[in-house]
């Protein structure tokens, strides 16, 4: 709950920071991964990340070339569509059930500002189904459906 004491309002075409993600995500830095997100008119969302560079993810991946983990953009595409759930998402964390799909097309390196794009396709009752995308300068990097299952967390520590 907010300070109103109400659930936080996702409004569309509104630009979320990370202040207003921490409210309804759980992920805290150093696995916060999104710096904004925009929930568009259609129900899609478009986030974005900027590799700063010094992310720990980077230490030792790779010594005088590092590249962002197939692993993390998948994480970021995952948070970045966590706002298309909702309200559902009070009193829950969201988890991987699947990927599935899931291309690898170009690397990302420190200075790129990754665009995402997700979109939820399918949902049974606490799982749900995204088509998620990033890209770096308008090229693909990366694309696959991401399942999610939320799970109750009645000890979840964040201020909705």
């Amino acid at each position: 709950m907010n300070k109103e004491n109400k659930p936080l309002e996702i409004r569309k075409n509104v630009t979320m920071t990370r202040d207003d993600i921490m409210r309804l995500i759980p992920h805290r830095p150093p696995m916060l991964l999104v710096d904004t997100i925009t929930i568009d008119d259609n129900d899609v969302a478009h986030a974005i990340y900027l590799v700063r560079g010094d992310e720990f993810f980077l230490q030792g991946h790779f010594p005088g070339n590092p590249v962002v983990p197939g692993v993390i953009l998948c994480e970021i595409m995952a948070q970045s569509s966590c706002p298309l759930i909702g309200d559902r998402l009070i009193g829950t964390t969201p988890f991987y059930a699947g990927i599935n799909n899931v291309k690898f097309k170009k690397q990302v390196k420190p200075g790129d500002e990754i665009k995402i794009t997700a979109e939820i396709t399918n949902s049974r009752g606490m799982v749900f189904f995204v088509k998620a995308k990033a890209e770096v300068d308008g090229t693909l990097c990366v694309q696959g459906e991401l399942i999610f299952a939320l799970v109750k967390n009645e000890n979840l520590q964040i201020n909705m």
